[in-house]
């Protein structure tokens, strides 16, 4: 856990081993250059800069084997809405198309419908998907404030606190009691390293209502529209409609899985099967409605 840098010991640790919400595991790094302390006077704090800055010996080791020590954001924020709301979207609406298609219903009406559920369903994301983003930025806000009042009402228990996460992360007792009272000396920088350690969140790093519902509603918009194209270019063949759903799960997951790392051809057959599996019950129902007249 520890490391020299120059004169310095550097202690190096990852916040949100506890985390259960959104923010867990953002991938930063946080360094204490214990000794540093001794030189700047007992007046001084720990900058909000130091507590997010990389691993400088990492990030040039990297570096010189043409690796990038930069992560990408996990946070939350945009990616999974944008991700949930397309395929949701494109598997939602060719069900539905499948369902009413198999059903022996008009082309008209498929239209119709796909149209319908366009509509709806990205509104109803967007809706949900701000609403939940902001009850949740409101509970962990709700938290902080909890934790702020800890701080004002029991700074030396709170202090000692901070030392035994230090510990925990491989610092001996005297270095982090002195890399506790360094930071408690800024009670912003205090709060947020006992936020992300028990919360397992930065209340600065926050995901965006607005982005999240606004990212959901669109990314279902387009991927419910995919389905329908064949029908409003005038192709009114249900198995057009569904070889394009086709490509467009594989190819989504292919994507995905490059964002991720995940092997692609992999990714993108396994959001095809998913997909196929609720096209295919879908289409097998609306036949059976349509054929029995139900």
């Amino acid at each position: 856990m520890s490391a020299v840098a120059g004169n310095f010991p550097v202690v190096t640790f990852g916040f949100g081993r506890r985390a259960t919400g959104r923010g867990a595991g953002r991938g930063r790094s946080v360094q204490i250059r214990a000794l540093r302390l001794r030189r700047r006077g007992d007046n001084s704090a720990v900058t909000d800069e130091e507590v997010r800055e990389p691993s400088h010996a990492t990030g040039a080791a990297a570096l010189g084997q043409g690796w990038s020590h930069r992560h990408r954001d996990v946070s939350g924020g945009w990616l999974r809405p944008t991700v949930f709301g397309a395929v949701d979207g494109l598997v939602t609406n060719a069900s539905l198309i499948a369902g009413v298609g198999g059903g022996g219903v008009s082309p008209h009406a498929v239209v119709l419908t796909g149209v319908a559920a366009l509509v709806a369903g990205a509104f109803s994301m967007g809706t949900g998907e701000y609403i939940s983003v902001t009850n949740q930025n409101e509970l962990v806000q709700a938290e902080v404030a909890l934790e702020r009042k800890m701080h004002a009402r029991f700074p030396a228990a709170e202090q000692a606190e901070l030392a035994e996460y230090f510990q925990g992360y491989g610092a001996d007792r005297d270095t982090a009691v002195r890399m506790a009272a360094a930071v408690s000396r800024d009670p912003g920088t205090a709060l947020r390293v006992h936020t992300r350690e028990e919360l397992g969140v930065d209340p600065a790093e926050l995901p965006s209502p607005v982005v999240a519902g606004a990212a959901s509603l669109v990314a279902f918009s387009l991927g419910a529209l995919i389905p329908l194209l064949p029908y409003l270019f005038g192709l009114h063949v249900l198995l057009a409609a569904l070889g394009i759903t086709a490509v467009a799960l594989l190819a989504g997951g292919m994507t995905v899985g490059r964002l991720t790392g995940r092997p692609v051809l992999r990714s993108g057959l396994r959001q095809l099967a998913l997909g196929g599996v609720a096209v295919g019950i879908t289409y097998l129902v609306g036949s059976l409605i349509g054929r029995h007249g139900m």
